[in-house]
């Protein structure tokens, strides 16, 4: 069943305008708490944003390369916290392919976009500005954003020749 999942599951860039269930969302957030981490940590902080004039905003924290945060219904915020644990990135980031996976078997396409280490402009870091829309506290960094939303496109999987195993 898994891995029939994951043979369909595709980035996607284009949404509709249908907004998500808050059901789907929490049982989203739900599989997310759920994923592996590191001594059992749990670091991640996630934040849901479903506020068009939000999701604008952080899909401009990194220059080329978030519009499709602005159309999707909903946008996850992954962050982490270093102070609980020095494995906040690959806990968050095991996290955040969990809420996509989730995403897909609830019939949702869903993109990251990642965040860490990048630059919104000259002098402000993306999380940074992604900080002052969410009101993010300083102990928190954020590892990427996750756009939720039903796909207004059709990606196709790939084939199992284009898969690279060595």
């Amino acid at each position: 069943m898994f891995n029939k999942l994951a043979e369909k599951r595709r980035s996607i860039k284009k949404y509709t305008d249908k907004p998500v269930e808050q059901e789907k969302i929490d049982k989203i957030i739900e599989t997310a708490l759920r994923a592996p981490s590191g001594r059992g940590a749990r670091p991640w902080h996630f934040v849901v944003v479903t506020d068009q004039a939000m999701r604008e905003k952080l899909s401009a924290a990194r220059p080329g390369g978030g519009a499709f945060v602005k159309d999707a219904a909903a946008a996850i915020v992954v962050c982490g916290d270093e102070s609980v644990s020095n494995l906040w990135v690959e806990d968050c980031t095991i996290a955040a392919v969990a809420m996509q996976y989730a995403a897909a078997s609830l019939g949702l396409g869903s993109r990251w976009f990642n965040i860490r280490g990048n630059k919104c402009r000259e002098g402000v870091t993306s999380r940074d500005y992604i900080a002052g829309i969410i009101g993010l506290p300083e102990n928190l960094d954020v590892e990427c954003i996750i756009a939720i939303g039903y796909p207004a496109e059709e990606a196709v999987p790939y084939k199992e020749e284009e898969l690279r195993y060595n």
